[in-house]
This record gives structure tokens, C-alpha cells and sequence, in this order.
């Protein structure tokens, strides 16, 4: 007897218990209280403070889950109290802390940490960290107050920056709606700020502890920290400027802008003998082009290459080779021989990306880079080995790389790179959060790569590679958690309405190709066999609601792009293309809660289709699904939890 999965299971791969978040209010002061940590801090409902976080983190700058006690949370019509203490940490070392919370109704709040090392503990950052949000903030001004008392007027950055904007810092004052400015005041440490949008984080963050210092350090046993952040708020309301009341988002199809780019996707070499077994359904798929990852670190070779390029062939209609120059001392003659190979397989990419492996871990600001090949000299060479076939240089890693080492475009013909939504924090909201920074990062590549075409990807939500430590997040229990490469969500509807808005704002923003994912494994579109869980396909077998965006996303390749207007952006974001078979239109829900949408005269005699909670299982058992539209009788249209609807008129 089959069992139906649970709402969970279907919304995010795995039934584990999520807390939800408690929401304190003292008049018109609100913040969501969630593991320990404050977020969306608002006064009037508008958003002030994205968050204030109190974290601890492993050498690998993994966040420890702290685990909280003697909770106590105090509300009346003067202030919000909240305190706990929390552990955190492994086998082999703890810390453990205390925290008061309070807030009144004239929208200060102060958030202080006290904590003590049980054990030597050996850490990237332990304390305070505060995020800014980005929505009317990048590019807008900010009053600095530095550690030695002097005070700047400066600007959040519009582009994104690869280094720290700001330093030695004390506060920092903004204006958050039109006549309101936050103080943000952080004590016990000197702070310094990074542009998270490099990791597709939507937020600017402030943490403690310079960079420049050494990491990891280690806090000497019975150590004591103790730090604070305090917010405090000044000038009017404009009540012109507050929030909406409006529950309705309202969707509107704009101007016809360049054409849909092609979908790519990845193939691991250690993926083959599952794809193969997979072909059938991989093929209906109909990807654009297949990307093939080669690194003779892990005993590739011309066998390799040859049953990847054969494979691809099949599943797609181009190929493209994704290659790690492993030498620095002879790295001339592993391109040469790796053209030697290519040559032999007759040429097969119509693409060739290229990476020196030292490019594959982060160099942070200030510090020395890693010996590396020349990256003109390596371009050159590759053309002279090549020829004709377009290069891409970039980074295989992550947009922040990119923007730290910046490629020479003289010499490619494509600037490329990739993204990961779990660099930073695992839980569902930042996730879906990730896509408001992908404008920003459009734009950013854009003023990069100058009069250079980009792609992006191989991309997913969980991580291919950890630039920033020793290796990705262990997850043998299948959690949410940061640095995750298998991660739980790819087999739910969140991972689907998680495509549409990557694919929607990287196509919108002016990338040339997008590559999701991979065909099977942790960043694919069917269940194989795991070392870990994974819930109903274990049993029932099938396709992942993944399956059905990239194929839906895939059939618009080349069709004229038209600008979908979301009056909600955050919660709701979609594609729309002529196509040959009407106006398609896909349309994801980013959140965790029925929304409303009002498609306006748009959509006249449209048919509709709906990949939700309700049809999950009969999705995951017909990969033509998303195919059997039905005629839509209304323009105001509810959306469940992360549902993605598909129209065509």
C-alpha cells in the first residue's frame, strides 16, 4: 500500500521539524524571533533591519546549530524581553553563551551576547552579525561611525563589491523609509562589512572580527566574550510611504525584451552510469546543452571525456567542456594534451571553459594569492590548442570569485560562473531570499564582462564545491543546513519554484545560457540510489518537480522574451515567451504561504496547469504532467506554498 507523503515531504524533500519563527511586537516595533537570532526587524511594517545574528562558526566557516535554553520571552505594552543560553559546537569543542533581547515602542532594540569557551575552540567568527537589506539600500547613503570616533558619509554599494565597503566600523546610520533613519551601534568588538550579494545573499553584512586578523583563531578555554548590537530610530513616518495594505500581487506582461536563453545542465563523470540508466526520461527533458565536468585530480582522462561526450550527445544538442588546469608548473603541456584528446574525439564542444584549480578556493581580501598560470597566457594558449571553439573563463566557483579575480576578456569569448543559494545559511526563506540579489549580480556581471556575453552555471541551490573550506557540509541525515550539497529541497516544490525565479532573473538580467543543476545525484532531477533518505521516491521512484520546470524552461529556448511585472517580486516571479505554441508563462510562488495574484486582461482564453501540493504525486509519476493544461476560468488565481503554474494563451 503506497502512503501518501506528508505536506512536508512535498514542499521540501524531508519531514524535519522547522521551528516557527515567534514574532515580538511592542507597538509599531515588530522582529521574528528564530533559533536565537532576530529577523526582519520592522517599525511600521517596513523592513529596517534584515537581521541580527549571533553566531559561531567551525574552521570551514560552517554555522554551528546552536541548541537553546531557559527560554524566556516577555511581552507588555512598554517592551519585549526575551533571554536564553545557547551551546554550540562538536565532539571536540563547545561554547556556550547567554543572550538578552529587548525592545520598546519608539524602535530601540538591543540585542547583547555574552559568551565563554568550555574548550579551546577553534573558529572562522564567533559573535555578532548584522544584516542589512538590499531593496532600496544599495546605492543609497550611509552615515559611518568609525572604531577611533571619526564619522563618513558614504554610500551602500549600487554594483557589487569585492571587497569590504566599510571598516573599522562602529555604526552605521540609514534612512529605511522616507523621514526614518536606524542607528545600528555594535559594541564589544570592531565590526567591518562585506556585500553578501557576491553569494546571492539579498543583504549587506556587518560581522565581527576583521578579516585581516588571523582565522581560524582559537578562543582560549574559560575565554569570555561579551558584545551587543543596539538599534535605535529616529525622525517621522510619511504615511505616503508605508507598507501596501493590498494582499493582492499583481502580474502585468510587459515589453518583448532579447530571446529565451538556452538550458544547459552538468555531468558529472561520476553521474554516467546512472544517467544512462535514466535515459529515457533525461532525454524528454529536452536540454539545450550538456556540460561535462574533467579534472585529472580525480582520474579523468581521454575514456572519460569520450563517454561523457557520447552521452551528452544524446541528452542534448550541444556539448561543453568544463576543464581544471591542475599544474601550475607545466600547465602548457596539460592544455596541449588535453587538446590532444579533445582533437581525437573530433572536436566534439562548441564551448571549452577553463580553470586553473587554485582558482577553485577563495582567496579572501588582503590576502596573497596561490600560485596560478597566468590567465592571459593560459587564454592565448587555449586558443592556439582550440582554435575556432568559443572559450569561457570565469570561475567555476562562485560570483564572489569572479568579482575578486576578475578574467581577461580580451581573450575569451564568454564570461561565466556559478551560484549557490546555501552558502551562507540553510533554512527556507534564505534560500528563495538568494533570487532578490540576482538583478544585482546581473548587473554587476554585466559591468564585469563589458562587451563580453555571460553565462552562468552549472547552479542549484545546494553547493558543488565549498571554495571557503576543506570540503562541502557532511549531510548524512538529509537536513537543511548551509554548505549542503545534498540537500533535501531539491526534491520538493520548493527547488521547482526556486528555477523559475534563478532562471527568470538571470534571463532577464542578460545571461546568454543558464545551466541548472545536474541530469541525476544531489543537484538532479530524479531519484538514484543514495547514501542518504530520500522520503516517497525511495519507495515510489519517479520525477522530482524539478523535472517538470527544466522541461517547460527547455521548450522556450529561442522564443521572443516578454517582461513579466510582479508587483511582488519577493513572493511571486515568473518568465513569460511567445512560443510557438501561444504565450507560456511560468509563474512560481517563492514562499511558504498561500498568495493571491491578480493576472489582470493578460491571460484571455488561457489554459493552465498547476505543479502543487495536491498534484505532487501524480507529477512525480508522469513526466508529461505539466503538459495537460486546463482551460483557466478566473484572472485572480491563489497560489499554494511554493507552487509554480504554467499558462499558455
Amino acid at each position: 500500500m503506497v502512503t501518501e507523503p506528508s505536506r512536508a515531504i512535498k514542499l521540501f524533500g524531508t519531514d524535519e521539524a522547522v521551528e516557527v519563527p515567534r514574532v515580538l511586537k511592542v507597538g509599531p516595533l515588530t522582529a521574528e524571533f528564530e533559533a536565537g537570532n532576530l529577523r526582519y526587524i520592522k517599525f511600521h511594517g517596513i523592513e529596517m533591519i534584515r537581521a541580527i545574528s549571533y553566531i559561531v562558526r567551525d574552521k570551514n566557516w560552517g554555522t554551528y546549530n546552536p541548541k537553546l535554553s531557559n527560554l524566556k520571552i516577555e511581552e507588555n505594552t512598554e517592551e519585549f524581553r526575551v533571554t536564553f543560553e545557547a551551546e554550540a559546537g562538536d565532539q571536540s569543542q563547545i561554547f556556550r553563551y547567554s543572550a538578552v533581547i529587548t525592545g520598546n515602542s519608539q524602535g530601540t532594540l538591543r540585542f547583547e551576547g555574552t559568551g565563554t569557551s568550555v574548550t579551546d575552540f577553534l573558529t572562522n567568527r564567533t559573535g555578532f552579525v548584522v544584516l542589512h537589506p538590499i531593496e532600496g539600500v544599495a546605492g543609497a547613503p550611509a552615515r559611518v561611525e568609525h572604531v577611533d570616533g571619526r564619522i563618513v558619509d558614504t554610500d551602500f554599494p549600487a554594483l557589487i563589491d569585492p571587497i569590504q565597503p566599510m571598516m573599522n566600523l562602529r555604526a552605521i546610520t540609514h534612512e529605511f523609509s522616507k523621514g526614518l533613519s536606524v542607528r545600528c551601534l555594535m559594541e564589544g568588538d570592531t565590526f567591518e562589512m562585506e556585500d553578501q550579494r557576491n553569494w546571492t545573499d539579498a543583504s549587506y553584512k556587518t560581522y565581527v572580527r576583521p578579516l585581516a586578523l588571523p582565522w581560524p583563531y582559537t578562543i582560549p578555554k574559560g575565554e569570555t566574550l561579551v558584545q551587543a548590537v543596539s538599534l535605535s530610530v529616529s525622525g517621522a513616518l510619511n504615511k505616503q510611504n508605508g507598507v501596501s495594505s493590498s494582499s493582492i500581487i499583481k502580474l502585468e506582461i510587459g515589453e518583448a525584451t532579447s530571446s529565451v536563453p538556452p538550458l544547459g545542465t552538468a555531468l558529472d563523470p561520476d553521474d554516467l552510469d546512472t544517467a544512462e540508466a535514466h535515459h529515457a526520461e533525461l532525454k524528454g527533458i529536452g536540454i539545450d546543452y550538456v556540460i561535462c565536468h574533467y579534472d585529472t585530480r580525480r582520474g579523468h582522462n581521454r575514456s572519460t571525456l569520450e563517454r561523457q561526450v557520447e552521452l551528452a550527445r544524446s541528452l542534448g544538442k550541444e556539448v561543453w567542456l568544463e576543464a581544471i588546469i591542475t599544474r601550475v608548473d607545466g600547465w602548457e603541456d596539460e592544455v596541449t594534451s588535453l587538446g590532444v584528446d579533445v582533437a581525437a574525439l573530433g572536436r566534439p564542444f562548441s564551448v571549452i571553459m577553463l580553470s586553473p584549480a587554485s582558482d577553485m578556493k577563495c582567496t579572501l581580501p588582503g590576502s596573497v594569492w596561490p600560485p596560478c598560470p597566468p590567465a592571459d597566457a593560459l587564454f592565448i594558449h587555449a586558443r592556439k590548442t582550440f582554435g575556432s571553439v568559443k572559450l569561457a573563463g570565469g570561475m567555476f566557483s562562485y560570483f564572489t570569485e569572479l568579482n575578486r579575480k576578475r578574467p581577461p576578456v580580451d581573450y575569451i569569448d564568454l564570461v561565466s560562473f556559478t551560484t549557490s543559494a546555501l552558502v551562507h545559511a540553510g533554512d527556507d526563506r534564505s534560500v528563495t531570499e538568494s533570487l532578490e540579489a540576482m538583478p544585482h549580480i546581473a548587473r554587476s556581471v554585466t559591468a564585469i564582462s563589458g562587451m563580453r556575453p555571460w553565462v552562468v552555471g552549472p547552479s542549484a541551490i545546494g553547493m558543488r564545491d565549498n571554495p571557503y573550506g576543506a570540503e562541502v557540509a557532511k549531510n548524512p541525515h538529509d537536513i537543511r543546513q548551509a554548505m549542503n550539497r545534498n540537500d533535501p529541497r531539491q526534491r520538493g516544490l520548493i527547488a521547482a519554484a526556486f528555477d523559475v525565479g534563478y532562471f527568470s532573473h538571470m534571463a532577464y538580467g542578460g545571461a546568454k545560457a543558464i545551466a541548472l543543476g545536474g541530469f541525476v545525484g544531489p543537484f538532479g532531477v530524479l531519484p538514484t540510489k543514495t547514501m542518504w533518505r530520500q522520503p516517497f521516491y525511495d519507495e515510489e521512484g519517479g520525477v522530482y518537480p524539478v523535472y517538470h520546470i527544466r522541461k517547460a524552461i527547455a521548450e522556450m529556448k529561442g522564443a521572443k522574451l516578454r517582461i513579466l511585472k510582479s508587483s511582488r517580486p519577493r513572493d511571486i516571479m515568473g518568465i513569460s515567451a511567445e512560443t510557438l505554441h501561444g504565450q507560456v508563462t511560468l509563474i512560481a510562488n517563492l514562499t511558504g504561504s498561500i498568495q493571491k495574484i491578480d493576472l489582470g486582461n493578460a491571460f484571455s482564453e488561457a489554459k493552465l496547469i498547476r505543479l502543487n501540493a495536491e498534484h505532487f504525486e501524480h507529477a512525480a509519476r508522469d513526466t508529461l504532467y505539466f503538459e495537460k493544461t486546463q482551460t483557466m476560468l478566473s484572472n485572480i488565481c491563489e497560489l499554494d506554498a511554493y507552487e509554480t503554474i504554467k499558462i499558455i494563451s
